[in-house]
């Protein structure tokens, strides 16, 4: 089993920047993608950001050249962390950290940003 915990959300002026963590731990052997999804009221849940395990990174346009995927590994604990500046009010959501060990998917239990105009 992987647990996630996740942090750093809240609100935040349009313009503004926010940094969530997700930490993962347990049986963190083998975890390749780590990723962050969002959904706003009313609209599915989307992909933002990925990272391998490798380190290669993909993002939705809609967040390219403000929003940084990254990872830290270390030896109880993965930590993917969403970098997220010039922030707008279409960024606000409830954002879901998603790690993948093996072929089987983990959720953490979201966090919501709010972008104030």
């Amino acid at each position: 089993q992987v647990q996630l915990v996740e942090s750093g959300g809240g609100l935040v002026q349009a313009g503004g920047s926010l940094r969530l963590s997700c930490a993962a731990s347990g049986n963190i052997v083998s975890i390749n993608t780590m990723a962050w999804y969002r959904q706003a009221p009313g609209k599915q849940r989307e992909l933002v950001a990925v990272i391998t395990s490798g380190g290669s990174t993909n993002y939705i346009d809609s967040v390219k050249g403000r929003f940084t995927i990254s990872r830290d590994n270390d030896k109880n604990t993965v930590t993917a962390y969403l970098q997220m500046n010039s922030l707008k009010p279409e960024d606000t959501g409830v954002y879901y950290c998603n790690v993948w060990r093996l072929v089987a998917p983990y959720w953490g239990q979201g966090i919501q940003v709010t972008v104030s105009s």
